[in-house]
């Protein structure tokens, strides 16, 4: 095999996600039908929505361990200022946006001027919005739930941007897929065709040398916390005009899908290395794993354990391609 695909970081996923496909086709006969697809897309374009940027984070040398939250958070702002305000949800949404990005900043302040680890830092930002997600809204709304805002004036408009759907030759689209993919696309240009693309990977390959030659170390690693934030505005919205009311408890534990998704895609946990494509196959992944269970007719209950074993073997695999890529003239 020749060294540069060897060396592609999605290569390892890339496989792994052509194997799975092919055993579920095999063991589920839904598998394969029109609407199944389409379920197992949008499932996958959920989760691709966080796991892109997500990966650029994890490239860039970092983690961070309250987007799963933060969703919710952006979610629950949205609801709850357009409905105390009696507002066009559109006020809410951009207050949202505000919010988020917000958080994402306080991450990356945080980050650059205390020096401590990421994890450290995202962890005590993941626990304090639960308790102000579940806290708040249970001063606000009385109970552990948003109001309805469905028949406030910008909702349809609303639900169009963040959770339409659309028919095409006979399968159901949700707009969540075009959000996924232009997201995958602008990641993707980022990281192989910008100079910002060549500082990710400095910093988040060797911090201190990058410093040296110039790289803003910096702006690049609060520019990497507010992409994530701004990936959870998104799916938050989702989530809202959806579902129009939400559970201040949502959301906690995706976040450990989301980085599970771009280790399984490739990204290495000491950063410098990986792609938002093998974020995106890693996502994909996952939904045809969630699906593939409830398609075959297996106990759902084992999810958890095969996305644990996916895990384990595709970081194996994916070391392994990188010794041969290594090992290749």
């Amino acid at each position: 095999m020749p060294r540069r695909l060897l060396g592609r970081p999605e290569l390892g996923a890339v496989i792994g996600a052509a194997a799975l496909f092919v055993f579920f086709a095999i063991v589920a006969d839904s598998f394969l039908k029109l609407g199944s697809l389409s379920t197992i897309v949008y499932a996958s374009s959920t989760i691709g929505i966080m796991a892109v940027p997500v990966a650029l984070l994890m490239i860039g040398g970092e983690f961070d361990l309250s987007t799963g939250v933060l969703v919710t958070s952006s979610a629950l702002v949205s609801s709850m200022v357009s409905y105390q305000l009696t507002a066009n949800v559109w006020v809410g949404v951009g207050v949202s946006l505000l919010v988020t990005l917000a958080v994402g900043l306080f991450n990356g302040l945080m980050l650059v001027r205390t020096k401590l680890p990421s994890f450290i830092i995202t962890l005590g930002t993941f626990l304090m919005l639960t308790g102000i997600n579940l806290g708040l809204t249970k001063v606000i709304s009385g109970t552990v739930t948003t109001r309805s805002i469905g028949d406030m004036d910008g909702f349809d408009s609303a639900r169009s941007v963040f959770a339409a759907r659309y028919e095409v030759g006979g399968a159901s689209i949700n707009v969540t897929v075009l959000w996924w993919l232009g997201l995958i696309a602008l990641a993707t240009w980022i990281l192989l065709r910008t100079r910002a693309g060549n500082w990710i990977f400095a910093v988040g390959g060797a911090p201190e040398a990058a410093r040296a030659v110039g790289v803003p170390v910096t702006r690049t690693k609060i520019g990497l916390y507010l992409g994530v934030a701004f990936a959870a505005w998104i799916s938050g919205q989702h989530l809202l005009f959806s579902y129009d009311v939400i559970q201040s408890s949502e959301g906690i534990g995706n976040e450990l899908i989301y980085i599970a998704a771009a280790v399984i895609g490739g990204c290495l946990l000491t950063g410098g290395y990986g792609s938002a494509i093998g974020a995106a196959v890693g996502a994909f992944i996952f939904g045809m794993t969630n699906k593939g269970i409830v398609f075959a007719q297996w106990d759902p209950n084992w999810f958890k354990f095969f996305l644990g074993a996916m895990l384990l073997l595709a970081t194996l695999l994916n070391a392994w391609i990188r010794k041969r890529a290594e090992a290749t003239p």
